[in-house]
């Protein structure tokens, strides 16, 4: 149905208009007095979009020449301006077109000291970004930047000490960035002096909506003047206007090309609600080089956790049937695509975005079209003044748009609380065929359950959750109006008026024939007051799901590997469903009163599974066994016919994951594919890795007598990865894992086991066995 509504759509949009199209040509050499004829070409997007405006009600095709186009402030298209029937922005016959948020400048560079150089700018405005060779530089900072670092590049807990603050003379107009105490997200602030008495004064922490203090251990600071000490460096002195530059080694700056950053957008498209802009498409042109915005991210998104700055190189706001395919967008400060307030009908599609420093493609509506909203985690609208009138009330949101046949990686590099996806007051949101890797945080989020009606199809997630905590590939919150944190409360006015649950997520959200993998957190986690999902035909490769209070969530027909179902804190009568499943490992239920309408018939890879899920009276109808999966070595988690988990009515589904656009697919990274849980102790010496160390099963009398052991229960440290997450948490070769978190370890394949149940947790006490005795140390599971 999906795939047909989008052919309706670009029909519509190519041919609902028989009138005269004209052609206008943009190249580098042209003029803007020109006539815009190939041989005679206008010379900015600005010029020929305003002389397609004399054209009238025609479709206006504006062909760009190959080159690069930079851009000082957005282009802004507004409703009031707008005449065309439609309008095609696109590269002339696939040349190489560039629109950059960055200018070339020719600086006089001078010696400063210590191999430093230092050149005067006299820009408009403070410069965020220096690209040398078109490489963009980090700026001054401690730690020094370090690709290898899992958090933010490089960070260190005494990037803001006392001791390092006294070495910096005047640090206003720096930076510190840091991640939320609790890893949920980050923070950024502005140096703007220091005291006298050598403390830092800054502002900001806005960026997330759930405030909290700065991580005591993930910080760092730039643009500090006395911290450029690596070639590769810069910073600016506002005071005086001079860019010192640290050349990377090897470089010649008498032959580097230098550009400096001068905006965060490149296209804005502004109409409304009663006055929207239609039938413009964007193809195949490459954006690059905006500013940062991580200092403007500072609008709280009702109850979520997120923070929000409506911008992009291409923003989208009160428009319908809008496209943005087959373009490139990498070397980003912020957003990639922003679709603010209210849109319909736009779709993107085929597009690589990468290396950016916020989420690739938001859909945010409007705060005014939410009945009773609130705006932080622990407010809400009394009921006795709540409005109890289902769904929005007003049409200012994001609505029936697509995110299709993207790939999406890399992103977040300076922002943590993003997506490769984002969805907050918004319906009817179709993402399908995405591939998203490589994230800080989800790959996917939906920050609310206004007002539903998403389909999340054949996308492929992984590699997520990379630098944060205590969430999944695919994240959701529903804090909705009926919503408190106190689960008692809930339950009483659910009980007092049914279908409370449902005001704001008014049609189910369809999660189907996904792939989710993520070895940090779950890797499908509906939190707090999610509500209202249908799960199906999804696999689920490292992580789990996790079903949080919620009410209605009806969760079926899905493969989970080495994991198994999270259920947390559910409400009583929630109406929630598992059946059918197949999972591997044994349920790791928290704080369960009630169970839901039916938890039954699903299959466990692991015996003791169904064994443990019979203790607590679940699935009376479930069994266990090898569920002959077809090829699990190469993820191919089809069932043969004569698997016995197709007699719990399990039926085999679809696994065309991601991108399917030839181009990008060949592009595309793929996710691990682990070995089974089951099959790890098949011939007792098999050997398996656990945060970068290799471990086996204790097996010889030899072994167990230089371990100073009483059985031959454990697992046996033989060989760490030097760096490794072993290796940080100060392992050693010989030491015998016994105990993890609460359970015990007899083996590699518990061990496993115990690490799946619990490694969203980002840490647990553990006992080793070292030099023959017994120790406790903490694990921290990340580097």
């Amino acid at each position: 149905m999906f795939k047909k509504n989008v052919t309706i759509i670009f029909f519509l949009f190519i041919f609902s208009s028989a009138k005269t199209q004209i052609s206008l040509f943009v190249a580098g050499n042209g003029n803007d007095n020109n006539n815009g004829s190939l041989q005679k070409p206008l010379k900015t997007i600005q010029g020929a979009f305003a002389y397609a405006q004399k054209s009238g009600d025609k479709n206006v095709i504006i062909e760009v020449r190959g080159g690069k186009y930079e851009f000082e402030k957005p282009v802004l298209i507004t409703s009031d301006e707008f005449k065309n029937a439609s309008l095609v922005i696109r590269a002339y016959k696939k040349e190489k077109v560039v629109f950059s948020g960055a200018r070339q400048v020719h600086l006089e560079w001078k010696p400063f000291k210590e191999g430093i150089l230092k050149a005067l700018f006299n820009g408009q405005q403070i410069p965020d970004r220096l690209y040398f060779n078109g490489s963009s530089l980090p700026m001054a900072r401690y730690p020094d930047f370090d690709p290898s670092a899992r958090v933010f590049n490089g960070t260190a807990a005494d990037a803001i000490s006392d001791e390092r603050i006294s070495k910096w003379k005047n640090p206003a107009g720096g930076y510190i960035h840091a991640l939320h105490n609790g890893e949920w997200g980050d923070f950024h602030y502005r140096i703007t002096s220091k005291s006298a008495d050598g403390k830092l004064i800054y502002e900001g922490g806005w960026q997330n909506n759930r405030p909290a203090p700065m991580h005591k251990n993930y910080r760092f600071v730039e643009n500090i003047f006395e911290e450029l000490d690596k070639p590769g460096e810069w910073y600016y002195d506002a005071a005086s206007k001079a860019i010192y530059l640290y050349p990377p080694e090897g470089s010649d700056i008498k032959k580097a090309k230098i550009e400096i950053g001068q905006s965060a957008g490149i296209i804005t498209i502004k109409g409304g609600v009663d006055q929207p802009v239609k039938n413009i498409s964007i193809r195949n042109i490459e954006f690059t080089q905006t500013d940062r915005t991580f200092m403007l991210t500072r609008e709280p998104l009702l109850r979520s956790d997120w923070a929000i700055y409506r911008g992009g190189s291409v923003l989208l706001d009160g428009t319908e049937n809008i496209s943005i395919s087959d373009c490139i967008f990498h070397e980003l400060g912020g957003n990639a695509i922003f679709l603010s307030n209210y849109n319909k009908n736009d779709t993107i599609t085929r597009n690589h975005i990468y290396n950016i420093g916020a989420s690739a493609i938001a859909f945010v509506g409007n705060a005014s079209a939410v009945r009773s909203p609130s705006f932080r985690y622990e407010e809400f609208v009394p009921w006795n003044k709540m409005d109890y009138t289902p769904g929005p009330q007003s049409n200012n949101y994001t609505q029936y748009c697509v995110a299709e046949n993207n790939l999406i990686h890399s992103i977040g590099q300076i922002e943590k609380q993003v997506a490769g996806v984002q969805i907050e007051m918004a319906s009817h949101i179709n993402v399908v065929h995405n591939t998203i890797y490589n994230t800080p945080r989800a790959g996917i989020n939906i920050g609310d359950g206004c007002w539903g009606g998403h389909v999340i199809a054949y996308n492929d997630v992984f590699n997520t959750v990379l630098e944060t905590g205590d969430h999944g590939s695919f994240n959701s919150w529903g804090r909705d109006r009926y919503w408190r944190p106190e689960r008692s409360i809930v339950d009483s006015i659910v009980a007092a008026k049914p279908g409370i649950e449902l005001l704001d997520i008014i049609d189910p959200n369809i999660m189907h024939n996904n792939r989710f993998q993520c070895d940090h957190g779950w890797d499908i986690d509906l939190d707090d007051g999610s509500s209202n999902y249908r799960i199906y035909n999804n696999v689920c490769l490292s992580g789990g799901l996790k079903l949080r209070e919620g009410y209605h969530r009806i969760v079926y027909n899905n493969i989970i590997i080495n994991n198994t179902f999270h259920p947390h804190v559910w409400f009583k009568n929630s109406g929630d469903k598992f059946i059918r499943n197949i999972v591997t490992s044994p349920y790791v239920p928290i704080l369960m009163d009630s169970w839901g309408t039916s938890i039954d018939s699903n299959f466990f890879l692991l015996p003791n599974a169904l064994e443990e899920a019979r203790a607590i009276h679940l699935d009376k109808n479930g069994s266990a066994g090898d569920a002959e999966f077809v090829d699990e070595k190469k993820g191919d988690y089809r069932l043969k016919a004569s698997s016995p988990a197709l007699k719990t009515g399990f039926t085999n589904f679809e696994m065309d994951f991601g991108v399917t656009d030839h181009g990008l697919k060949a592009l595309a990274a793929k996710p691990p594919i682990n070995p089974l849980l089951t099959t790890i102790n098949k011939g007792n010496s098999h050997e398996v890795e656990w945060l970068g160390a290799r471990l086996k099963n204790i097996e010889t009398l030899g072994e167990r007598s230089a371990a100073g052991l009483p059985d031959s229960k454990g697992a046996l440290i033989i060989n760490i990865q030097k760096g490794s997450v072993a290796f940080r948490n100060k392992l050693n070769r010989g030491n015998v894992v016994i105990k993890l978190g609460d359970e015990s370890i007899e083996n590699t394949s518990a061990l496993l086991q115990a690490y799946q149940r619990i490694k969203w947790m980002g840490e647990a006490e553990c006992i080793i066995v070292r030099n023959q005795a017994e120790l406790k140390i903490q694990i921290v599971f990340k580097d």
